[in-house]
């Protein structure tokens, strides 16, 4: 039970942190200038990543590398999936294959890392 538990906590820490983070905030911000940014700031997505980051870390360091990387990446990627795919445009699928392919690349070293310190910490 408690290795299911490590397999899936990447991934529902992923879900869960995008709907606490970034979830909630769907209006792009109109500057001065007339320029558009947004609908996140970079605080919210700092708190993502350092969030969905510590979930990686603690199953990579109980061994469960992979499931780490691949959790991490497959529940980020649904998240932006159901939140951007209402936008119409179709370029929400080139955003959630960025942060498919972002999160598999940060989470792998990440918890490639983490692995390799804890056994040479053992």
């Amino acid at each position: 039970m408690r290795r299911m538990f490590e397999q899936v906590l990447p991934l529902l820490t992923a879900l869960l942190a995008w709907a606490a983070w970034l979830g909630w905030d769907g209006e792009k911000d109109v500057l001065p200038d007339g320029t558009v940014s947004g609908p996140y700031e970079a605080w919210q997505v700092l708190g993502l990543v350092v969030t969905v980051g510590a979930a990686v870390c603690r199953s990579a360091h109980r061994g469960e590398v992979s499931a780490a990387v691949a959790g991490s990446a497959a529940g980020l990627a649904a998240a932006a999936w159901v939140d951007w795919s209402g936008e119409g445009d179709g370029l929400y699928v080139v955003g959630v294959a960025t942060v498919l392919v972002g999160t598999l690349a940060v989470s792998g070293a990440l918890a490639g890392a983490t692995a390799a310190l804890a056994r040479r910490r053992v």
